[in-house]
């Protein structure tokens, strides 16, 4: 006698593919671009989309003209759809890394608040461990740090921002003063400097990296700014004399001893802090090489921001 099973397993109505096409569709505007994108026929993705709204019995697409524009359902499900591929990509992964002993490549974001030499003396040290490692080191500003993980473009990131959905460590606290050359007029004034003399003078900007740039940090009311990607393109500016800004201390101390820069006597604000965090991308599925490498940067970073070399 047989025993009937007590459920029945259900199979997908739609297919990974099937919303790959529905994504490439609503994001380029139409079917011929997508098709592009996906290296796939105009035909076959048309057929695709065809099958989901068969499948689910919606429709996803108003045609105006030649270009494809998603309706309220395919709005719905084109949000849902990019969580469903996003976590698809990120399962795969992760059974490659457990498929292999040691990673050969693991990819970090590292605000440049840390000074790339402070970063590089802790990558010499995980080079000791895992020399077959290869390793991509992108310098982020900001939000460009959190961009990188929300989009799982690294294994882990350090940086003054933990996105949401995250859980970050915090590894360091940046120390940050208002800086300038020793001639600079801020510092001829013989007295304490206020935010209006500050205004009459030139401010050196750090730009944000992130593709929203969604933070500004500190104070910015000058009324002459000049916006730069890096922070040593700031400190070579202000040891010029062409203008002051808040930079870490980590990147200034030599100059501030000796003396080619100062610190600005500002009445209020002179002196800010930053706590600095190091977040995985997806601390469950990590790998040793990226497990050995947060363990350095926890140890060391602290001790090299601070002067010393070695942990």
């Amino acid at each position: 006698m047989n025993t009937p099973t007590s459920s029945a397993v259900t199979e997908n109505k739609v297919t990974l593919e099937q919303w790959r096409a529905l994504l490439a569709v609503i994001d380029a505007g139409g079917y011929a671009k997508a098709a592009e994108q996906l290296n796939k026929s105009q035909s076959a993705v048309s057929y695709a989309i065809a099958q989901l709204e068969t499948a689910l019995g919606v429709k996803v697409f108003n045609l105006q003209g030649r270009k494809a524009v998603a309706t309220p359902s395919g709005e719905l499900l084109y949000r849902r759809a990019k969580q469903l591929l996003e976590q698809a990509e990120r399962l795969e992964k992760s059974a490659e890394c457990l498929a292999v002993h040691v990673e050969p490549l693991v990819k970090i974001a590292v605000d440049i608040i840390v000074p790339p030499e402070k970063v590089l003396y802790c990558l010499s040290l995980f080079a000791k461990d895992f020399p077959d490692t290869r390793v991509e080191y992108y310098e982020t500003v900001l939000s460009g740090t959190e961009d990188m993980l929300l989009k799982r473009q690294v294994d882990l990131a350090i940086g003054g921002f933990v996105p949401a959905g995250f859980i970050g460590d915090k590894v360091m606290t940046a120390k940050f003063h208002g800086v300038s050359s020793a001639d600079h007029p801020l510092q001829q004034l013989g007295r304490e400097v206020s935010y209006e003399d500050m205004r009459q003078h030139r401010q050196i900007v750090v730009r944000d990296s992130g593709q929203y740039r969604r933070h500004t940090v500190g104070w910015q009311e000058a009324d002459q700014r000049w916006t730069v990607s890096h922070i040593k393109t700031s400190l070579q500016a202000i040891r010029m004399g062409l203008g002051y800004a808040w930079l870490p201390d980590a990147y200034t101390k030599d100059d501030i001893t000796a003396g080619t820069l100062k610190y600005l006597p500002v009445e209020v604000g002179s002196e800010r802090e930053g706590p600095v965090y190091l977040t995985f991308a997806d601390k469950e599925f990590t790998g040793p090489g990226v497990k050995r490498l947060a363990e350095i940067f926890k140890e060391c970073l602290p001790i090299a921001c601070s002067g010393e070399n070695h942990c």
